[in-house]
């Protein structure tokens, strides 16, 4: 049976994320944005109280929770800065080709180090020039007995000028594709290892990102989260599985704008009555709760599949694709709703458009999901429907009623024929005889 109900150890984690929001991360995030700097003394506190790393397993040291609490957690700090969301849910990221890797030893190795101490993880795929196009990474790793050297920057790195650890995607043969990528567990100090300057950015502020650069970076082979040629499935289902999350940026802000934009039309007073008597603006807040809604729905879903064993790839494609056009484009009602004031650094509503642009580029641009989505369609759907030249479109002629009559369809115009032989030529499109074919009886 489907059921929509939260369990009680699942409303109270809702319920610690919606007050660490509230107590930790809304009193700081506007002045962090202006400063357009990572409050760190905030991801510490979320450390502290269990609000970061809980998809780490308890035999390591972590919680051990699902997708489903960590959508939950990272909803409630989006609603207060998706920024800081960012930066605490960038450790899950980071921390996932540890947890999918096959090598026991590095887990055994770092995961309790990141669940017990105040230690944080950065992911690295990006590069200055290749953001969603993994395959076509240019980072290279040369095999040097059974340790590898990496040379080469990665970018747009969240917490990359914090991170104690990065998990890094690299190439041994640019020319090969997908086939020549492999992945590993890089620490920060390592010889080689340099951090650039935090990228400012449009929205996000409070949450650093940088490029990193090696320059004959020695990782030894303990650290090799993914041989040549397995390193593009592990960050493919590394997306996978953190995808959804992205829906729940979308879902924390849009319900903030919304709640915002519910609030002023009721204050806002424009030819004698409140807004939200105008069906113009109460249309428009109709519209935002059924997409903050919807939203959460299919956030819920992706996470559902993945934590019950189920491949979640196209639902959790569905989600960030959107959730986050979704979480936009009630942020941008919103500011609608505000008229000039929304337009204004004044007022909340203008961060939360800077911050929600973002959602529709990382993790997957929204074009890459409708190529992912599309592909599916055509290649792997299995319809349930009869196909479009066997659909049963007798119109007025009751053939199902005469067990003697045979149809003909022309499959170019769709025209229906009855009798023995199909025409010599479709009256309609003009096609021969060969374009008929035989839908009733069925064969």
């Amino acid at each position: 049976m489907i059921n929509f109900s939260l369990s009680p150890e699942q409303l109270k984690i809702q319920q610690e994320a919606r007050a660490f929001a509230l107590q930790e991360v809304l009193p700081v995030a506007w002045c962090y944005d202006e400063k357009d700097e990572l409050p760190l003394f905030v991801l510490k506190k979320a450390h502290d109280r269990g609000i970061m790393n809980i998809t780490i397993p308890r035999k390591y040291g972590g919680p051990g929770y699902g997708l489903m609490e960590c959508a939950l957690v990272v909803e409630e700090i989006s609603a207060a800065c998706a920024g800081l969301a960012t930066s605490i849910f960038d450790n899950s990221l980071g921390a996932e080709p540890l947890l999918l890797t096959k090598n026991e030893q590095a887990r055994a190795k770092y995961l309790p180090i990141i669940a017990k101490d105040f230690k944080l993880i950065s992911f690295a795929t990006s590069e200055p020039t290749t953001g969603s196009d993994v395959a076509g990474i240019r980072c290279w790793a040369d095999r040097v007995g059974d340790d590898y050297v990496l040379n080469g920057t990665k970018y747009w790195m969240t917490n990359g000028g914090v991170a104690d650890y990065y998990s890094v995607f690299a190439t041994v043969d640019p020319t090969a594709g997908h086939k020549g990528i492999c992945a590993f567990l890089v620490e920060k100090d390592w010889e080689g290892v340099s951090t650039g300057m935090h990228i400012p950015k449009l929205g996000q502020r409070s949450s650093n990102t940088v490029g990193i650069h090696f320059r004959n970076t020695r990782v030894p082979r303990e650290n090799v989260l993914a041989e040549p040629g397995q390193g593009f499935l592990l960050a493919m289902t590394t997306f996978t599985r953190t995808r959804p999350i992205i829906g729940s940026f979308g879902v924390g802000a849009a319900r903030t704008a919304m709640e915002l934009a519910i609030d002023y039309a009721k204050r806002r007073r424009a030819f004698g009555f409140p807004i939200k008597e105008f069906q113009a603006v109460a249309f428009k807040v109709a519209e935002m709760y059924q997409k903050v809604e919807t939203a959460r729905l299919l956030t819920w879903k992706a996470a559902w599949e993945a934590d019950s064993g189920q491949d979640p790839t196209i639902t959790a494609s569905i989600t960030k694709f959107y959730a986050t056009e979704a979480a936009f484009e009630v942020v941008d009602e919103a500011l609608q709703i505000f008229g000039g004031y929304g337009y204004t650094r004044m007022y909340p509503i203008e961060k939360l458009f800077r911050d929600m642009r973002l959602l529709r580029i990382y993790e997957g641009t929204s074009e890459v999901q409708r190529v992912i989505l599309s592909r599916f369609a055509f290649d792997s759907y299995k319809p349930i429907m009869p196909a479009l030249e066997d659909f049963p479109q007798f119109a007025h002629l009751d053939v199902h009623e005469r067990p003697g009559e045979t149809a003909w369809r022309c499959r170019m115009c769709g025209y229906v024929h009855t009798g023995p032989e199909p025409p010599d030529e479709c009256p309609y499109c003009f096609f021969p005889k060969t374009a008929f074919k035989k839908v009733w009886p069925r064969p």
